[in-house]
């Protein structure tokens, strides 16, 4: 095992703002790396090694005076040359010339240094040290940990580096020591907030380059017990009292082996980070009910049983009442109002959420839990991925705890199980249209219309007793007319509340004219249908024409800029109708720019589009529009971020244009920000008539696939647009969104899928006229060949691949295939072919101006050069493609990226920066990339920490790894159990 020259352990990004001394001058001093002074911001020459220690030791005396003997002790120390004291005044003299007499002052014989306090960087990082100190003695860990990674963000590199003398040596070494201690504080914190994940890959550096320091031992333990890893927190363990009696011929101190046994009995103590009281911790301690009605009326009877039956929470039971009723019949407002009453019995808090069970996709559990977690306090790292893991976590949070649980809008019960709490001291509200009549031990309330003595009550609350007293005939027409339902009552009364010119008698007989309701209010969902005929019907035509046309589209959401294609209207006329719209309640603002509807406004909005809109085919032409305006500008997005690329070419063309962008950073946070629309514009376009320009849309937005923000949602399109394909018998449309569907799957490790889609794309392929097809299905079905370990195949599909790109003459599509084709040649052992078509790769892509696709090539050529032993230039070649994989938010290969780079740190035996690497890739590969490629970092990590004397931790990581690739039948299967031979370990042997 060669030499490791250590991990350079990453400090925290932040840079402390560089603070300037008080006494008037503008200089700041630097030590805690190359010794520095600078005026203005301008660096100031410091002269030869012997001054610059000069220099230093005069700086950290704190202003004190040191005599010409002491300075000479601490430039030569016991060996100082015959002219040392000529050498020493020389020294202050050139300082005093740069510096300024004012700044370095003779003094008895001696000198001194006259900075103001903030003027040196070393006293900066003091003071920074002790308001961390005092702020987590006050429990404010947040604030400790900003001001702690201020201070360690000072340090640049080695303090003192290059200053000679035995001075600067005792203190290059007490600031080390120094900085050790800080930064064990900043990550004890670390894991005091919960950021234990992230901690990983610091502490494994740390761990390797200070193998005897038992403490950083004791944070790596916590840190993997509390990601899961517990038997890696073993591990450490073992390897570190194997370290300690080899090296020491001692054992761990007391707290390591108390913290082994700890671990050993899965302490669930240890496994939550410490509670914080602070203000910044207010998110543990929940309060997102929404704001109750200040006119709420009636319904005493049910606040009555709803508010007795959550009280019983205090006892041995976990209270659960499900209110059960029409849309707008006011479960919500009834809910939300007995909840605000119900507070005092829930003093740790209150959780809310819509769970949109009236639209046609309502919200998943597993999202639903992840934002409660996150609420309760716990970290984005901590949070599992699967449902059932999910559940567990949020109700071992709510243990002990009294915390009450709103669940509005519930679609059925299998939806609201995984979201009730599992012990006493809680309760549950659940509002759905259903009755939930298999929720076991539910409290079960049908809420009806209000009376009609309280549908009045509620009218005149809003509108005021002046107007209702003399019109109170009137007035309950009016509520008659709204059938009674509070939802109708209340839009009735606000928009009468807002006219005052109106007579009560005018709204009535506006109700009265049957045309302006549905059906007579009837029962269900018309009945709300007959509430929005007021507002719809007060609409301008241009008003109603938007609000018809809009909610034909299934995105969440719509922009300013979609909602403009989708009525073919400018931007600024659109934004007038919408924000009309908003006005009179019928549409939301969700954010600047964005608009949303209700969901039973939407279905209101179809009804009336289905009625109203003439001539019918203006509804498919709308969503037509709407979709030529998401395909072309995503197709812009594509364009700029892959120049020279034909996919653009080869796509449907739309008779809509779409946004052009110059800036690829605003190009891609609307992709990002558009990504739930788009894709939901796609879902609704399967039809024969536009399904082409649907599967063309999954093509130009594949960043969406790769990203990992949208995989799983872009993958459901992709397989819905894959069988709507296959149903209308479009053997094109079929062929791209199989190829895309491989794509998809093969980012996920699911290679058998993969295969199966790229092969029935290649069938399809040979009966169709499209060149995209000929081109990517053989590619995509190359690269699974290849990651198969079939490599003839590989080379053979890739070739064609090559040969129909060029054929296209799209360039960036044979970079593509070439940096493709580079993998297999070196699976194959051609090492020197590899580099080489890596290297065309990179020309094509270089002379196209690609700068997210030259990261793929860069990537590609860095495992080449890798093979080739060429390791410092692999690793320039990745680092330079992990900068633009992280500026394009390419999670899946910016975590590829710091695997390849671990490769190369462990192939140029230095396995402490591999464990590095390695710690990072497994952190962002964490819910994307499947499980195959997570078993290949772990089997990384394995070898780098073997190399770095942590051999029972390295078993660990194999034999995870190998149950991964067991279970895939994987060929990588016989690579780790050679790895877990008791043979190959130098520190086994």
């Amino acid at each position: 095992m060669g030499r490791d020259d250590g991990p350079r352990v990453r400090v925290p990004e932040q840079r402390a703002p560089e603070r300037r001394p008080v006494d008037g001058t503008d200089l700041y001093f630097s030590v805690l790396g190359p010794v520095r002074a600078r005026r203005n911001g301008e660096t100031l020459p410091s002269g030869s090694p012997q001054q610059r220690a000069l220099l230093t030791a005069l700086l950290l005396r704190g202003g004190h005076t040191a005599t010409a003997s002491e300075l000479i002790d601490a430039i030569w120390g016991d060996e100082p040359p015959s002219q040392a004291l000529a050498a020493v005044r020389t020294y202050a003299s050139r300082l005093r010339k740069i510096l300024g007499p004012q700044t370095l002052a003779s003094d008895s014989g001696g000198y001194a240094m006259r900075t103001g306090p903030d003027a040196l960087d070393v006293t900066v990082a003091e003071e920074l040290a002790a308001g961390a100190d005092k702020a987590r003695t006050a429990g404010d860990r947040g604030r400790a940990r900003a001001l702690l990674n201020k201070a360690l963000a000072l340090w640049d590199g080695e303090a003192l580096a290059s200053v000679p003398g035995p001075y600067a040596e005792n203190q290059r070494t007490r600031l080390e020591e120094w900085r050790l201690q800080l930064t064990e504080t900043r990550l004890d914190l670390d894991l005091e907030v919960g950021c234990h994940a992230e901690a990983v890959s610091e502490l494994t550096a740390l761990t390797a380059a200070h193998p005897l320091r038992e403490r950083l031992r004791e944070l790596l333990m916590v840190a993997l017990y509390r990601s899961g890893r517990q038997a890696e927190a073993l591990a450490v363990y073992a390897d570190t009292r194997r370290l300690l009696a080899e090296e020491l011929g001692v054992d761990p101190r007391p707290e390591l082996a108390q913290l082994q046994q700890r671990i050993l009995q899965a302490d669930e103590e240890l496994a939550r980070p410490a509670d914080d009281p602070t203000p910044a911790a207010a998110p543990v301690r929940p309060a997102q009910l929404p704001a109750t009605v200040p006119d709420f009326t009636g319904r005493a009877s049910f606040v009555r049983e709803l508010g007795d039956r959550i009280a019983t929470a205090e006892g041995s039971v976990m209270a659960v009442s499900a209110l059960a009723g029409i849309g707008g019949v006011g479960k919500t407002t009834l809910a939300v109002h007995v909840a605000h009453q119900a507070r005092k019995h829930f003093p740790d808090g209150q959780l809310y959420v819509d769970l949109q069970g009236a639209g046609s996709r309502a919200a998943e559990p597993e999202t639903v839990l992840g934002a409660f977690l996150r609420a309760l306090g716990t970290a984005d790292s901590a949070i599992p991925e699967s449902l059932d893991e999910r559940a567990a976590l949020y109700r071992s949070t709510l243990d002990g705890r009294r915390i009450l649980i709103l669940l509005d809008n519930a679609h059925d019960a299998a939806q609201i199980r995984p979201l009730l709490p599992g012990t006493t001291g809680c309760a549950a509200l659940v509002t759905s249209r259903v009755r939930m009549v298999d929720l076991a031990g539910a409290h079960l309330v049908d809420l009806d219309v209000m009376s009609p003595e309280e549908a009045l009550q509620l009218f005149t609350r809003i509108v005021g007793e002046e107007r209702i007293n003399s019109e109170r005939k009137a007035a309950l027409d009016v509520v008659a007319a709204c059938g009674f339902l509070p939802l109708a009552i209340r839009i009735a009364a606000s928009r009468l509340a807002s006219r005052r010119t109106w007579t009560v008698s005018v709204l009535a007989a506006k109700l009265a004219d049957e045309r302006r309701r549905l059906d007579e209010l009837q029962a269900g969902d018309l009945a709300v249908k007959a509430t929005f005929e007021l507002g719809y019907g007060q609409l301008e035509p241009a008003q109603a024409r938007a609000f018809r046309l809009l909610g034909l589209a299934d995105g969440p959401d719509i922009s300013l800029a979609a909602a403009a294609a989708l009525l073919n209207l400018e931007a600024h006329a659109a934004e007038d109708l919408l924000e009309a719209l908003v006005d009179t309640s019928l549409v939301e603002s969700a954010a600047p720019g964005r608009y949303r509807y209700h969901d039973l406004v939407r279905l209101y909005a179809r009804s009336c589009a289905e009625r109203d809109e003439q001539p019918p085919v203006e509804r498919e032409l709308a969503l037509s529009r709407l979709l030529d305006f998401y395909l072309a500008t995503a197709a812009g997005v594509y364009a700029l971020e892959r120049p020279g690329d034909r996919t653009v070419n080869h796509l449907e063309r739309t008779e809509h244009p779409g946004l052009s962008f110059t800036d690829h950073g605003r190009a891609l946070d609307w992709l990002y920000a558009e990504a739930n629309p788009l894709l939901a514009c796609v879902r609704q376009s399967i039809t024969a008539t536009t399904i082409r320009r649907a599967v063309d849309l999954l093509l130009a937005s594949k960043d969406l696939a790769e990203s990992g923000a949208n995989s799983r949602q872009f993958e459901s399109v992709a397989t819905i647009v894959r069988d709507a394909a296959t149903v209308t018998g479009d053997a094109r449309s079929e062929a791209r969104a199989r190829t895309t569907l491989a794509q998809v799957h093969s980012t996920a490790g699911r290679f058998d899928q993969a295969e199966d889609e790229a092969r029935q794309a290649m069938v399809l392929a040979s009966s169709i006229d499209d060149i995209w097809t000929h081109c990517n299905a053989p590619n995509e079905l190359g690269i699974i060949a290849g990651y198969r370990n079939r490599l003839d195949e590989a080379e053979v599909l890739l070739q064609q691949t090559i040969t129909a790109f060029r054929a296209d003459t799209n360039q960036a599509g044979e970079a593509s295939a070439l940096c493709n084709l580079s993998r297999v040649h070196l699976a194959i052992g051609r090492t020197a072919s590899a580099v080489e078509l890596a290297g065309q790769g990179i020309d094509l892509y270089a002379r196209l101006g690609l700068t997210l696709r030259l990261a793929n090539g860069r990537y590609a050529l860095g495992l080449a050069l890798t093979r080739a032993g060429r390791q410092n230039e692999a690793e320039g070649r990745l680092s330079e493609a992990l900068t633009v994989f992280r500026e394009s938010r390419q999670r899946l290969w910016e975590g590829m990226t710091l695997f390849r780079l671990a490769e190369v740190h462990l192939a140029a035996q230095r396995p402490a920066r591999a464990a590095a690497f390695s710690e990072q890739a497994l952190t962002v590969l964490l819910h994307i990339g499947g499980e195959w490629r997570r078993a290949n970092v772990l089997t990384v990590l394995g070898q780098a920490l073997d190399g770095i004397g942590q051999a029972d931790r390295a078993s660990v990581c194999w034999r995870e790894a190998l149950a991964v690739f067991d279970q895939l039948k994987a060929p990588e299967s016989d690579i780790v159990r050679g790895l877990l031979a008791p043979t190959v370990s130098p520190q086994r042997r």
